[in-house]
């Protein structure tokens, strides 16, 4: 009796056994159509970073892309762009002089309506297309909403992705301003990658990007 138990089992557990194969066949489909999937989709990824790459190199002189390596590319348009923004941030303090010349000769030939225009035009904050939020109040821009005893050393804005750090300074120009500056970054463990200095008396703009470094 007990054998006859005994081999009913063993049938039972064999069927179990045979059942689970079909199982085993559908997990190899499933990681096969898996590894095809990932397969396929990193491949469309690598074109379109690659077609995009294309791109990106096409806007830029060749000057700036030493190789055809992504990191090439990417950093040589960094650095474009870096340089784009420093001759915007020279024209436009160039195009202060000239309205601040422009408003001398009407003020001194008395022609109101021009003047008032011109006068508008200089009232507004240099430089502020290059803060990416812009002030309610800038305290480095005299109007009638600003007193002295409140207005601030200087407009600063910082944005800071992971180890990165992009600052935008518009303040008073001040002796040794530049050397105590850069110190200040350093006691900071701030390595300056680059910096534009652009200067409309009396006021200067610093834009500038940083790598936070390890302090040990």
């Amino acid at each position: 009796m007990k054998e006859m138990n005994n081999n009913s089992n063993n049938q039972v557990v064999q069927r179990k056994k045979r059942r689970r194969k079909p199982r085993v066949c559908k997990n190899k489909e499933e990681a096969e159509t898996q590894r095809i999937t990932h397969i396929t989709v990193e491949r469309n990824r690598r074109k379109q970073m690659n077609e995009h790459l294309a791109v990106l190199r096409s806007l830029m002189p060749e000057s700036y892309v030493q190789r055809g390596d992504q990191a090439s590319i990417v950093g040589g348009a960094i650095e474009f762009v870096k340089e784009l923004e420093h001759l915007l941030q020279s024209l436009e303090a160039r195009k202060l002089q000239l309205l601040q010349q422009e408003l001398a000769q009407q003020q001194s030939n008395n022609i109101e309506d021009q003047t008032t225009n011109v006068s508008k035009q200089i009232m507004k904050p240099p430089f502020a297309q290059f803060f990416v939020y812009p002030q309610y109040t800038w305290s480095q821009t005299p109007n009638k909403y600003t007193s002295k005893t409140k207005a601030a050393i200087a407009d600063i804005e910082v944005t800071l992705i992971e180890t990165h750090a992009n600052l935008r300074i518009l303040t008073r120009t001040r002796p040794g301003q530049l050397t105590k500056l850069v110190a200040g970054f350093q006691s900071l463990f701030l390595t300056i990658l680059h910096l534009n200095v652009t200067t409309i008396q009396p006021l200067v703009f610093y834009s500038i990007s940083a790598k936070v470094c390890n302090s040990s």
